[in-house]
Parts: structure tokens; C-alpha cells; sequence
């Protein structure tokens, strides 16, 4: 065993509980050996890793890696192989993994190129989403699995995207607490197509931080420069462009990467000479969407940040989103991954103020379109009862994550406008006028009759 996978004894202070308990159902082999490559990292903070190519094709770590790809589903790219039809192959799974890594072990393989397609944003506008292959998804998920321990161990307690045991309700309480102490000046920032847009040299530079094996670092280069095949017409076939920025959405590295980069940010943010100290600032980033709290936000902290963003890392900034609030005053809110946050009087007539956090108004039109969209006239074949499962599904997914704070008023304006829609679709799709039971109010049929939950 060499020096870097060596058993370590120091105490798994701080490691994340997927780190330190198997909740992923990895092959044992895997999980421990994630384990120690965590604990080597947080051991020594300069220690370089130049021994991790091997591990990635390894059988157990492929077959973890096809598992995660499997268990996610997903479209096929742009070789039109899905994850079903390697499934039923003469080879099946085995002989498709056992290939791959005679690729990777010959260092023959090549990824093929990202098929690019369009998804709605919440604003009317289209996110670009890049589909790598089935079989260049399984490589970046063993790289992701070999290199998420190492980067896991530098990285801040401020980051909660795309990480393990972390999520958006843990940012969400810092903001509320740091907005409780006092912290109501907030930088909020909106950087304008960071994805897309990160610099391959410069991200190349924080990887070769903790990275010096070559095969990974060639691996990852590949995967950056890979053409992304952008959809034909009718008058013109698909073709490929190359990009020369940025790391496409959709492929499973892409997050860790993304992380990766704004670490140096996470960093220089809480050194001796960042904004933490001497402005006393909180900064509270869930990958590219970030916020920073202090008592007051001055001309010397938002210099540091635009000089730190657009000058050092050669990112751009939405100057036309990018805001500072300030949540005394009044009226001031802070919109926040989905999330509205203000400042508000007691509304039992004392005279204090407190922290009021509530799903935001795009938050709230997003779930309507959902709901309107499932009564619409395209459902109208769809038996009554499994409408309202599916409708069901959707409110106790939305309630769940916008639980937090006080989400009464937008809870009960959703039952209400829930409610409605599917009134209307019910009298709609009937040939005869569709009534309650004699003697039943609709409220009752609705809610007791025919099961549609309320929040």
C-alpha cells in the first residue's frame, strides 16, 4: 500500500457522515478507500496526490460508478446507446464495464462528444444542458468518486451545493441566524453564466493544487475541451462545437469542478486579509449562488468581491442582478434559492421586529404553472383520482423544502388556488355538470372525498 492510501489514525473529526458511514452502499473496498483518501487530505493540506489512476478503473469502483449512472437514469447521448440497452446487451453490464476498463487501463479511451439540449428556466428563458454517453458518464463518476474525498477535505463550512450530507436548508438557517444577530446589509450576488464560463486554465490550477497525477489531470482536460454537439433542424444537421470556457451542465463532474473553483473564493474570503476579519462579513454559497451578510456593506468589501470574481478569477458578474439590500430599511427583501427573506414588524402589536422567511412570489408561480399545467386540457384523459395523486406528489415535494420559516400564507394561498384548478378541470372534462354528492360543499367532496391533501 503506498503513501497515500496508507491507514491513517487521526481522529474523523469534521467528516462528512457519507464519508464516515456507508450510506451510499458502496462496495466496502470503495467506501474505505474513500475514507482514507479523506483522511490523508485533511492530514496534510499540501499533500499532492500522484498515485489515483489505477483506482479509477478498477472493477469495484466502475461498478459502483455504474450503479450511481443506473440508479439515475437519465437520457442516452449522442452514440443513442441508453442505459437499458447496455442492460439487455449479449455482453450485459459486465462485458460493457470489463471494456471500459481495458480502455481506461490502455489509456485508449476518449470521451465522445456532449449532446447539448435546452430546458426552460423559471424566468422564460433556456438553460443550456449538456448529455454526456452512459459510458462517459460511468468514467466521471469513478473520477468523482476517487477525487470528491480529497477536495472534500479543503473544502469551507460556507459551501452546502452539490456536496455531501449538505443542502439548501442549511444555508438557509445560517442566513436566517446571521440575519437575526444583525447582519442585514447583504451583497447578493448573481454571476452571470458561471458554468459556461470558468476559465480551464485557471480551474485546471486548483485542481493541480491536490492533483499531480497526469492520466486524472488528462482525463479531466479531455473533458473540458470535449465538443458539445449543438441540435440541428430541419435545414441544417447537428454540429459540433469546441468549447474554450467553462465546464457543461449535465456531466457528472461538472458540480465538484464547479465547487472546486469557487473554493478559491470560499478561501480568500476567510484569510487573514479576507472580509471575514476585517468586515466581519458571512459569506453562505450554494455552488454559484451566494450571498454575503455584515452590519454594513461598504465600498472597500464590494471591491473585494468584484476584484476577486471578475479580476483574479476571470469570472462576470450580472451587474444588473447583483444587488446590495439592505433588510432595515423598509420593504427590503432578499430572494435567496427560492426563498424570501424581510425584515418585518411583530405582527402581535409588540414593538420588536423579526426575521421573516417564506417561499418567494417566482417560488409560489412556479408551483402554480405546475398545478395549471396538470389540470390543462391535456390531462383531461387522465383518471380523476391519479390527477390528484400526481398533484398530491407535487404539493408534499413543494411544502417539504418550503416548510422552513413561515410559509402559512403562501401554504394556505396554494390550497385555495389548488383547490380551484381542480374544481374547474373536474367540471370541465364531465359531458354533465359535475356536482358534489347532495348535501356535500365542495371544500368537504374535495379534501374528504376524493383525497387531494391540504398544506
Amino acid at each position: 500500500m503506498n503513501e497515500e492510501t496508507q491507514s491513517i489514525t487521526n481522529p474523523e473529526v469534521g467528516m462528512p457522515v457519507s464519508l464516515a458511514i456507508n450510506r451510499q452502499g458502496l462496495p466496502d473496498k470503495v467506501f474505505q478507500l474513500r475514507k482514507r483518501l479523506y483522511l490523508k487530505a485533511k492530514q496534510e493540506p499540501d499533500f499532492r496526490f500522484y498515485a489515483l489512476y489505477d483506482r479509477i478503473y478498477r472493477a469495484d469502483v466502475l461498478a459502483a460508478a455504474w450503479d450511481q449512472v443506473a440508479g439515475n437514469g437519465g437520457a442516452p447521448g449522442v452514440d443513442g446507446v441508453t442505459i437499458e440497452a447496455i442492460e439487455k446487451s449479449p455482453e450485459g453490464v459486465e462485458g460493457f464495464l470489463r471494456a471500459l476498463q481495458e480502455d481506461l487501463k490502455a489509456k485508449r479511451y476518449k470521451p465522445r462528444a456532449v449532446k447539448r439540449v435546452d430546458i426552460p428556466k423559471a424566468d422564460g428563458g433556456k438553460r443550456p444542458l449538456g448529455i454526456p454517453t452512459v459510458r462517459d458518464r460511468v468514467v466521471q463518476t469513478a473520477v468523482k468518486l476517487i477525487l470528491e474525498p480529497i477536495f472534500e477535505a479543503d473544502f469551507m463550512e460556507c459551501s452546502y451545493g452539490f456536496r455531501p450530507d449538505r443542502n439548501a436548508h442549511q444555508a438557509l438557517k445560517v442566513i436566517r441566524k446571521g440575519l437575526s444577530e444583525g447582519k442585514r446589509a447583504v451583497y447578493d450576488a448573481d454571476l452571470k453564466g458561471y458554468f459556461d464560463s470558468i476559465p480551464h486554465d485557471k480551474l485546471m490550477r486548483a485542481v493541480e493544487k491536490r492533483i499531480s497525477d497526469g492520466a486524472v489531470l488528462k482525463l479531466i482536460w479531455q473533458w473540458l475541451k470535449t465538443p458539445v454537439q449543438e441540435p440541428g433542424d430541419r435545414h441544417n444537421p447537428p454540429r459540433n462545437r469546441k468549447p474554450t470556457q467553462g465546464t457543461p451542465q449535465g456531466g457528472v463532474i461538472s458540480p465538484l469542478l464547479a465547487n472546486l473553483y469557487l473554493h478559491w473564493l470560499d478561501r480568500g474570503f476567510h484569510a487573514r486579509g479576507g472580509p471575514a476579519h476585517w468586515a466581519k462579513a458571512e459569506l453562505v454559497r450554494y455552488a454559484d449562488d451566494f450571498v454575503v451578510l455584515a452590519r454594513y456593506q461598504g465600498e472597500r468589501l464590494r471591491n473585494w468581491l468584484e476584484e476577486r470574481l471578475e479580476g483574479r478569477m476571470g469570472l462576470t458578474l450580472n451587474r444588473h442582478k447583483t444587488r446590495v439590500v439592505n433588510l432595515n430599511e423598509a420593504k427590503a427583501s432578499l430572494d435567496f434559492l427560492g426563498y424570501t427573506y424581510r425584515y418585518d414588524q411583530d405582527r402581535h402589536g409588540h414593538h420588536r421586529r423579526y426575521v421573516n422567511q417564506m417561499p418567494s412570489r417566482k417560488a409560489c408561480a412556479r408551483q402554480r404553472a405546475k398545478l395549471r399545467d396538470l389540470f390543462s386540457h391535456r390531462h383531461s384523459f387522465v383518471p380523476a383520482d391519479e390527477l390528484i395523486r400526481r398533484a398530491n406528489r407535487q404539493l408534499q415535494g413543494w411544502a417539504g423544502y418550503f416548510g422552513q420559516g413561515y410559509p402559512r400564507q403562501a401554504f394556505r394561498n396554494m390550497n385555495h388556488y389548488t383547490r380551484e384548478r381542480l374544481v374547474k378541470h373536474l367540471k370541465r372534462r364531465s359531458q354533465r355538470p359535475y356536482r358534489p354528492p347532495v348535501g356535500v360543499s365542495w371544500y368537504t367532496h374535495v379534501y374528504q372525498n376524493l383525497g387531494l391533501i391540504q398544506l
